[in-house]
């Protein structure tokens, strides 16, 4: 596919010893073998260039891995994520904070054409619920003042499902400014994967919620799978892609909007 190619490009990418993040480098190795530049906590075994030990709820340690990272960059993956079995305030710094300081801090680095992309959830559908939540956070301004709009206030659903719902909404609101800068955004919204993480999400949302919502896209959606859609939108081939959320989820979430599925098969749990 013309495009489709990031040889002779940098990458950096959150997350990137497991999961879909491992995928990720595979896919980006099959694509060209771009520098890759990983942040994460664990070194990843996939193929890359540079490691640099980040925690992601830090933003100290956000900056200072910022420090190490030479432009130009093509595209960023924000594709790191804690479930509901991590602490409150490090899900919330992980799934909102981090993401957005670091897109922040890199932008200067991100080449025109480059682009941003983020790795929400179907978790996050119910964005419209909250609209006028999502955007008053987003306009907080910085790191300390999201994080004092976020404290130990009642987020209308699990901490998980609020900050899939903001990177949602963070992905459309920022697509006119990133244009201004010749940089596209986008996220993709899985359902349930077949990753490590998965038994995470059995323990925080229960079987039934889980076990509906496989059963609805037909079997979980692999790391692979999920990491070629973020390959797509972060290469030139999705040139005048910006502002989407993607779903990636065999028709869940299609078929929950025009009512061929419903959730109360759920209504045993």
């Amino acid at each position: 596919m013309s495009g489709f190619d990031f040889s002779g490009k940098h990458v950096v990418v959150t997350g990137g010893a497991t999961g879909v993040g491992a995928g990720l480098l595979e896919v980006l190795a099959e694509l060209g073998k771009p520098k890759v530049t990983v942040l994460d906590l664990r070194e990843p075994t996939g193929t890359h260039d540079t490691f640099i030990e980040t925690n992601l709820s830090s933003r100290e340690a956000i900056d200072a891995a910022v420090a190490k990272i030479d432009g130009p960059i093509a595209a960023l993956f924000n594709n790191a994520g804690v479930a509901d079995t991590s602490q409150r305030e490090i899900v919330l710094a992980v799934n909102i904070l981090a993401p957005i300081h670091l897109t922040e801090a890199l932008l200067p680095k991100i080449e025109n054409g480059g682009a941003v992309v983020t790795t929400a959830s179907i978790a996050g559908m119910a964005w419209s619920q909250r609209l006028p939540q999502h955007l008053e956070l987003l306009a907080q301004d910085g790191w300390d003042a999201r994080a004092k709009w976020l404290e130990g206030r009642d987020l209308g659903t699990t901490p998980y499902a609020f900050t899939k719902e903001t990177m949602q909404v963070w992905t459309m609101r920022e697509a006119a400014r990133l244009r201004g800068l010749g940089v596209r955004i986008n996220s993709v919204c899985p359902s349930p994967i077949d990753t490590p993480l998965v038994k995470d999400f059995f323990e925080t949302m229960g079987d039934a919620a889980m076990n509906f919502s496989i059963d609805a896209a037909g079997r979980m959606v692999t790391g692979r799978e999920v990491a070629t859609l973020l390959a797509f939108l972060g290469s030139p081939a999705a040139t005048f892609v910006s502002g989407q959320n993607i779903d990636i989820d065999n028709g869940m979430r299609a078929s929950l909007v025009t009512g061929m599925l419903s959730f109360s098969a759920t209504a045993e749990a």
